[in-house]
Formats: C-alpha cells, sequence, structure tokens
C-alpha cells in the first residue's frame, strides 16, 4: 500500500484509490475473500470474525451473557467480566503514579493520560486535544450543531445521550413511593430512602478524612473528591474540570443556554432543578432551613450554611492578595475588585460606575425617583430594603453589630467594618498624589482636596469655606451658639462631640493613647501624635514669613500671630492682650490669686500645671533634656536652650542701655536691675535688698545660722556652697 498524496490509499493489488484507510481496508477484504468479516448491517468491518460477531449482537438486540448476582445481561463476556467487579468491588488495575485502582484496564489507560497530559484524539475543525474518542464524538456536534437524540414522547432533541435520559425521565417516572412525613413522592425507593435522612437528621456516611458526615454516599463521594483535587469530567466547550458528572451537566448548560426546569407558576426558567426548587419556595413562602444557633430560616441550604459562618466565624475564602477572610465566595469576588479597580457594572443614565450589580440597581433608583421601601413607624421611604433595616434601628435603637475587640455596637455593618479597621490598622485607601493610606474613602476624598486645594462648601453666613461638608457643620455653630454636647458630671457644654469627649478624659484621667518609645501616655491621640514628633525630630510645620518649623500645627498658629502683631486674647480684668488663650489663662490667675496645682510632696503650689510638673523634678531628680555637646542634662528644655548657647556663644538677648549681650531674657532682666538701681527681694529679718532672688536666698542662711554644705575630709559646714567650693581647694593642695 502506497501514499500518494496525504488522504488518498491505493491498493497495491489493483491500484483502485480509497479516500480513506477504512474503505482500503474493506476493499481488501475482496481480495482476501474475507467478506464474512463485514457487518451487513452498518458496513462496519473487523479484522477477527468474533468481534463482528459480538458486533452483530447489536442489531439483533442479543444478550447471552447474563449475571448471576441481578441478572443484567451483555452481549459479550467480557463486557459481563467488568460489570462482575461492580459486585466484588475488585479493582485489579492500579496507577502505578498515584495508585489509583480500576476495574477496567481501558479506564486505566485513559486515567493514565491524566499524568501523561497527553491528548491524542484532536478536533479537525479547532484542533482541540482530548484524551477519550468519545469526548471527540460529542465535542464535534459542537461544530456540526447535530442534536441526533430525539425525545420518543414530546420530539425534543439533545446533543448528548445521557442529556436525553436525563429529559425522558420526567415522561416516563412514575412517583409511587410517597414520604409519610411530608407527603412527597418519588420514582424511586432509594430516593425516598435518601430524602428520609432529612426528616431524621441522620449522617450516617462519614469522611475518613476530616470526619465530615453526609446523609447520602453519593455525597460521601463527591466530598472525597475535594481531598483528591481529581477532577476527572472535562467540559468540552471550555475545558473547565469537575469533580462530578452531575456538575459538569450542570455547567454545559451555560453553553447550550438549555433551561429545561420551568416554574408553573411564573413560567420562569431555570438550568437546574436545584433552582427552580428554590425559586418556587418564593411563590410557597416556605424556609425549610433554620439555624440551630439563633433559629432564623432560609429558603435554600446554602443561604443557611453561608449564615452559619456568623456563629462559627469561618472564614474560608481568602483573597490572594491581602489575605483577608470571607464567609461567602461572592463577597471575595466583589473584594477582589478593590485590588483590580473593576468596576464592570455601569449606569445608563449617568455612567457612574460600580463594583457590585445590587448597587447599581440601587443608584438607578436615584434616576427614576423610586423609593419602594416605606418605614411603618414614620412612613419615610427608602431606595433599599437594608437602608430601611438600618432606619429602623432608630426607632428600636438595635445595635445587633458588635465589635469582637472591644464590643463597641452598631446598628450598621458598614459602621462596624469601619470601625475595626482602628484594630486592624488597615488602610486600604490610597492617595494617588502622595501615597498617604486611610482607613475610609471619604477620609481620602476630603484629604484629595489638600491637593486640589477646593473647598466646596461654603458657610451661608460668613462665606468662609471648606473642603469637608462635617467641619462646614461645625464651624455654623459657632454663629448659632449651638453647644449640644453637654457634660455629664461638670455641666459644661461643647459645640462637638468630639471635644467633650476628650474633655470626660480629664474626669476619669484615663490616658489610652501611649507612646511607644518612652511609654509616656496621654488622653487624646492628636496629643500622641505631636509628642511623638519629639523622638522623630519632625516638624512638617513651616512658618511662611521666616521658615521657622514647629512639630504643631497650633504652635505655627501661635508663632504667626507674631509677625502680625494680632493678640486676640484680652484680659477683661485689666485688658491685657495675649496671643495665646492659654497665657490669658495663666495671667488671669493673677487676679483671682488662685493657685489650684499642689505639689503633693512639699505642698507648694502653683499657678500652671506646666510649672508643677517642672517643679516635681526636683523631687524626682528627673532631667529629661540632654545636651548633645556635653551631655549635661537638664530638667527643663528651656534650661537646656539656654545652655546649649553657651557652645554656640550665641547671646540674642541685648541691653538697650549698655549693648551688653545675654544667653538668656533672665540675664538680661537681671542685669538691666544695675541700671534702673531696683531690688525686689527683700529680707524679712534686717531689710537688706537683693537684685536676685537666689542671692537673698544666700543671704538667709546668716540669719538662720543654717549651713548645709558640709566638707566629707574634714566636717566644715558652710551657708554656700561656693565657700565649700574653694575651702575643699586646701585639702587638694
Amino acid at each position: 500500500m502506497k501514499n500518494t498524496t496525504e488522504n488518498t490509499h491505493f491498493c497495491k493489488l489493483c491500484g483502485l484509490a480509497c479516500c480513506s484507510k477504512q474503505k482500503l481496508l474493506a476493499h481488501l477484504l475482496v481480495h482476501s475473500n474475507k467478506q464474512n468479516s463485514l457487518c451487513d448491517e452498518c458496513g462496519k468491518i473487523f479484522t477477527k470474525r468474533s468481534s463482528l460477531v459480538q458486533h452483530y449482537r447489536i442489531h439483533t438486540n442479543e444478550r447471552p451473557y447474563a449475571c448471576e448476582v441481578c441478572s443484567k445481561a451483555f452481549a459479550s463476556r467480557s463486557e459481563l467480566n467488568v460489570h462482575i467487579r461492580a459486585h466484588t468491588k475488585e479493582k485489579p488495575y492500579v496507577c502505578e503514579v498515584c495508585s489509583k485502582r480500576f476495574s477496567q484496564i481501558a479506564n486505566l489507560k485513559t486515567h493514565f493520560l491524566i499524568h501523561t497530559k497527553e491528548k491524542p484524539f484532536v478536533c479537525e475543525v479547532c484542533s482541540k486535544g482530548f484524551r477519550q474518542k468519545n469526548h471527540l464524538k460529542k465535542h464535534f456536534l459542537i461544530h456540526t450543531k447535530e442534536k441526533p437524540f430525539v425525545c420518543e414522547v414530546c420530539g425534543k432533541t439533545f446533543s448528548r445521550n445521557d442529556n436525553l435520559k436525563s429529559h425522558f425521565l420526567s415522561h416516563s417516572e412514575v412517583k409511587q413511593y410517597a414520604c409519610e412525613v411530608c407527603s412527597k413522592t418519588f420514582a424511586r425507593a432509594g430516593e425516598l430512602k435518601s430524602h428520609l435522612l432529612t426528616h431524621s437528621k441522620e449522617k450516617p456516611h462519614a469522611c475518613e478524612v476530616c470526619n465530615k458526615t453526609f446523609a447520602r454516599p453519593s455525597h460521601l463521594k463527591s466530598h472525597l473528591l475535594t481531598h483528591s483535587k481529581e477532577k476527572p469530567f472535562g467540559c468540552l466547550v471550555c475545558s473547565k474540570q469537575f469533580s462530578e458528572r452531575a456538575n459538569l451537566r450542570r455547567h454545559l448548560r451555560i453553553h447550550t443556554k438549555e433551561k429545561p426546569y420551568v416554574c408553573e407558576v411564573c413560567s420562569k426558567a431555570f438550568s437546574d432543578h436545584k433552582n427552580l426548587k428554590t425559586h418556587f419556595r418564593i411563590h410557597t413562602k416556605e424556609k425549610p432551613y433554620a439555624c440551630n444557633e439563633c433559629g432564623k430560616i432560609f429558603f435554600n441550604r446554602s443561604s443557611l450554611v453561608r449564615h452559619s459562618r456568623i456563629h462559627t466565624k469561618e472564614k474560608p475564602y481568602v483573597c490572594e492578595v491581602c489575605s483577608k477572610g470571607f464567609s461567602d465566595p461572592r463577597n471575595l469576588m466583589t473584594h477582589f475588585r478593590v485590588h483590580t479597580k473593576e468596576k464592570p457594572y455601569a449606569c445608563g443614565e449617568c455612567g457612574k460606575i460600580f463594583t457590585k450589580r445590587s448597587s447599581l440597581v440601587r443608584h438607578y433608583r436615584i434616576h427614576k425617583n423610586e423609593r419602594p421601601y416605606a418605614c411603618e413607624v414614620c412612613s419615610k421611604a427608602f431606595v433599599s430594603r437594608s437602608e430601611l433595616n438600618v432606619h429602623i434601628r432608630a426607632h428600636t435603637r438595635e445595635k445587633p453589630y458588635v465589635c469582637e475587640v472591644c464590643s463597641k455596637q452598631f446598628s450598621e455593618r458598614a459602621n462596624l467594618r469601619r470601625h475595626l479597621r482602628i484594630h486592624t490598622k488597615e488602610k486600604p485607601y490610597v492617595c494617588e498624589v502622595c501615597s498617604k493610606a486611610f482607613s475610609h474613602n471619604d477620609s481620602l476624598k476630603t484629604h484629595f482636596r489638600s491637593h486640589t486645594k477646593e473647598k466646596p462648601y461654603v458657610c451661608e453666613v460668613c462665606s468662609k469655606a471648606f473642603s469637608d461638608p462635617r467641619n462646614l457643620k461645625m464651624h455654623f455653630r459657632i454663629h448659632t451658639k449651638e453647644k449640644r454636647y453637654a457634660c455629664e458630671v461638670c455641666s459644661k457644654a461643647f459645640t462637638l462631640k468630639i471635644t467633650l469627649k476628650r474633655h470626660l478624659l480629664i474626669h476619669t484621667k484615663e490616658k489610652p493613647y501611649v507612646c511607644e518609645v518612652c511609654g509616656k501616655a496621654f488622653s487624646h491621640n492628636d496629643s500622641l501624635k505631636t509628642h511623638f514628633r519629639s523622638h522623630t525630630k519632625e516638624k512638617p510645620y513651616v512658618c511662611e514669613v521666616c521658615s521657622k518649623a514647629f512639630s504643631d500645627h497650633s504652635n505655627l498658629k501661635t508663632h504667626f500671630r507674631i509677625h502680625t502683631k494680632e493678640k486676640c486674647y484680652a484680659c477683661e480684668v485689666c485688658s491685657k492682650a495675649f496671643t495665646q488663650k492659654i497665657n490669658l489663662k495663666t495671667h488671669l490667675l493673677i487676679h483671682t490669686i488662685e493657685k489650684p496645682y499642689v505639689c503633693l510632696m512639699c505642698s507648694k503650689q502653683f499657678i500652671e500645671r506646666a510649672t508643677l510638673r517642672r517643679h516635681l523634678r526636683i523631687h524626682t531628680k528627673e532631667k529629661p533634656y540632654v545636651c548633645e555637646v556635653c551631655g549635661k542634662a537638664f530638667s527643663r528644655n528651656y534650661s537646656l536652650k539656654t545652655h546649649f548657647r553657651s557652645h554656640t556663644k550665641e547671646k540674642p538677648y541685648v541691653c538697650e542701655v549698655c549693648s551688653k549681650a545675654f544667653s538668656s531674657p533672665e540675664n538680661l532682666k537681671t542685669h538691666f536691675r544695675i541700671h534702673t538701681k531696683e531690688k525686689p527681694y527683700a529680707c524679712e529679718v534686717c531689710s537688706k535688698a537683693f537684685t536676685q532672688k537666689i542671692n537673698l536666698k544666700r543671704h538667709l542662711l546668716i540669719h538662720t545660722i543654717e549651713k548645709p554644705y558640709v566638707c566629707e575630709v574634714c566636717s566644715k559646714a558652710f551657708t554656700q556652697k561656693i565657700n565649700l567650693k574653694r575651702h575643699l581647694l586646701i585639702h587638694t593642695k
């Protein structure tokens, strides 16, 4: 036999040209006198007579080989032998790669192709490869659009025989087995038996891997495939793999657009019988699936399973990008669009795009001015049921969403989600300009206006503009004098809720914000932020006039008044004005002679809390301010600054009379008394006066005969430290 072209085959004996190899083989039987190996019915040829005899039984419907166990008959002994293994559970053919066992050698061969990735059967039209010949045959019907399998009852056609068989059951089945509990009928006794387990809640079939139990053996079988990760059933159209044949069947209806299950009430069609059953409960109002924890009922089992994860805290669906877990795969899909920036649902009216279809539906009602959900209490209408549910809680005071970390309660799930970011430190919203991250989308929007300088919210009274509507709302209370938030302890009222919250910390003495570097605690988060800059040396607020930088915005504002000469805080008693409110407060204590801050060590009283703090360092010997040049420590930052000028030789304070310069304003003040002859510190015993307080203190030791400075060598005592130092030189010589 010689091939002159790819598709032409020639007979070596008579030179006849045949269009296929199969036809050439059939022709060769003419020369070999083996026509008896040719089937008279369909023209199929066989190399062995026994194969022809076995094949011919298909046409005669003869099945001489019967099973002794179940009486099922077969056309060949080999088919009977394979069938018997279904009873004996014998699987003699073992895969060398994964040790999986098979009852037929053909099944082992087909399975082995999974490991070799070999697909020997290739489609001539689209070049798609398949592991099995019958898969190629079924696939080819997609190209021919052929549906050779016809229902004898209704004439409906199908591309696959198994689809016809499934369809035919709807005509032929007699449902003679009735459930005594709910009267539901079944065509098979086995189906009734499986159904009864739904009433008994019995799950006798347990998985050996994870101990999960199932009502039906078929469910266990399907579940076991999740452990083996095996998906032997492949879609011929898109190559998607499935662990169960039934799942593949359902999936195929996506391609065929077939929806054979029709609702008797509203005629809506479904591709899956289970979806029809679930849908039908909308009409019957039946909710057969109840939660054992809270009693809530559902239309379908999948909704119950999703709901039960609220109680179990199970989140099996994890985002590959940020590892966030979800209880529902649909929520994971929606969340994933945060990373991909995908918004597939667009509004036809205004072009606004959404990540979720439900969001688009709700949004569209704004254009139609449709508000189908009305409150029964106050008749207020809403665009969505979820908005109505949230509103109802305003009447019921219900807050069903509880934070697992701090037990704070919320009326909306979205508010709980936003709150949780405080604990998780999650900031998913990032500014495209400066990369600053935010926990809320509205915070990002407000921040973005700092780049665009946009201030769309304008005060109707004074025309002051704001970038944030909340700031406008707060500002407006200046005009209305409204202070709606009152302290329950001292009755002091505030315009802002946050200001009241901060104020309450005075009464509770609570300081929840702790510095990670030095452990210092603060009552406000912004105070902690400002303090933290003392460690980082960060000074982000810069004066536009002199370029001096500050760690706190309020300090910049106060400083700026030096340039503007603005003193907006005036004393009502003496009309003296100040640039800072705190300075006015301190000044007012002069008139009241009030010293509310008392030292617990020595009972000394102070006008300001800061002065008390500084004084306490005398007792604690604390010196937190250290010179970077010589390492000398000081109890006050001001003292460090003054000392540092001894290294820089800086003397910014100049005497107006003699031009002598000083490193500190105190030294200038003391020096100036030389010119004024002022001696404000007088001795109460002898009336001697001094220019400095320290000189008075030294003088007083003469009258008390107190000598606190003692020599460690000879025990001689002195009234002044300087005298002790001079004396010590005697011993060192």
